[in-house]
């Protein structure tokens, strides 16, 4: 019995959410450990790459992604990118076991949400579009929607690089992750691009001559590469429990957008299909929201006062308070 594209797409996608998951929470430890004994990553330091446990999790996300994009070659984005969702659920469990990160019980119900709306979109999901030339990749690359989608992406990277990150990097998340999902959104699409060629040449049509490809592929270095400082800096900074949530949230819509865009996608959908995908993946980003929440509760909870009072004729003023943050509370907020 033949597998379909998408089948194909499905099963690597899957694959792919497993070795990512882990690969956060690897390096997550390591980059901890490089912290205690150097300059963490988050003030600009290095001493993470000495670290076994950031490599470690780095070959497992190479693996991950790779099998990510492969899967990118047999389905839509919009199958793929959503099932990213079950990465925060293995990251969640792992995180409980490896960094005592507690999952509360509204957390649960948040990875349940996750696989459910993953199943909806699975179900619905379009058929890859057939391809047969990377000129053909191309056109859709230069066509006005996406070049306007591209300059406004590499407009809000460069804003958020040069004017925010000084002044609120070390404070607010969507700094770090809005340049990591940005420039990821355009990781995937060159990803494919990529793929599609390797695809074509192993079935005997070579793509290899064509400089389109080769242009893809010096994108895609470049944005990896981008990514990888800038969620270094975010998992360094920021709970990890934190982090894969709302960098999955952001890069999914983004990535669904471009890939919507340039290889459109829902070309072809009806009304029908099409609005049973977005309620899976609303679904699957109520279920990250949840996590999210649940993460920011426990750090809230996390933080012990004692009110220590004084002469009861003084103001208020002049009584003291006591403030003890639990381990994973200040994990949070450091």
């Amino acid at each position: 019995m033949a597998i379909s594209d998408n089948s194909r797409g499905l099963i690597l996608a899957i694959l792919s959410s497993f070795f990512i998951g882990a690969s956060f929470i690897l390096k997550k430890k390591g980059l901890k450990r490089a912290g205690a004994s150097g300059t963490r990553a988050g003030s600009g330091g290095y001493t993470y790459l000495l670290e076994p446990f950031w490599w470690a999790g780095m070959v497992t996300m190479i693996i991950g992604e790779a099998a990510n994009s492969v899967a990118y070659v047999f389905a839509p984005a919009v199958l793929v990118t959503p099932l990213g969702a079950l990465s925060i659920i293995v990251s969640a469990v792992l995180a409980h076991f490896m960094l005592k990160e507690q999952l509360q019980k509204l957390g649960v119900l948040g990875c349940v949400s996750c696989i459910v709306g993953s199943v909806v979109i699975v179900i619905h999901a379009p058929q890859e579009r057939t391809l047969t030339s990377v000129q053909e990749i191309w056109i859709l690359a230069t066509q006005p929607a996406f070049l306007f989608y591209l300059v406004a992406t590499i407009s809000i990277v460069l804003v958020l690089m040069l004017h925010f990150e000084p002044r609120y990097g070390q404070t607010n998340i969507l700094v770090y992750l809005g340049i990591c999902s940005l420039m990821g959104s355009l990781t995937v699409v060159c990803i494919k691009a990529i793929g599609i060629a390797v695809k074509l040449s192993l079935e005997g049509m070579s793509q290899i001559a064509y400089p389109q490809t080769w242009f893809f592929v010096t994108v895609a270095v470049i944005c990896v590469i981008t990514q990888l400082n800038y969620l270094n800096k975010a998992l360094d900074t920021f709970n990890t429990a934190v982090v894969s949530p709302i960098y999955y949230v952001m890069f999914t819509t983004l990535t669904i957008i471009a890939s919507a865009i340039m290889f459109k996608d829902w070309s072809g959908q009806n009304v029908s299909s099409i609005a049973s995908e977005l309620c899976g993946f609303i679904t699957v980003l109520s279920g990250t929201i949840i996590l999210h929440s649940t993460r920011e509760q426990e750090a809230a909870t996390g933080n012990i006062s004692w009110y220590v009072h004084g002469d009861s004729t003084k103001n208020v003023e002049n009584d003291h308070f006591i403030s003890l943050l639990s381990s994973e509370s200040s994990d949070y907020f450091d």
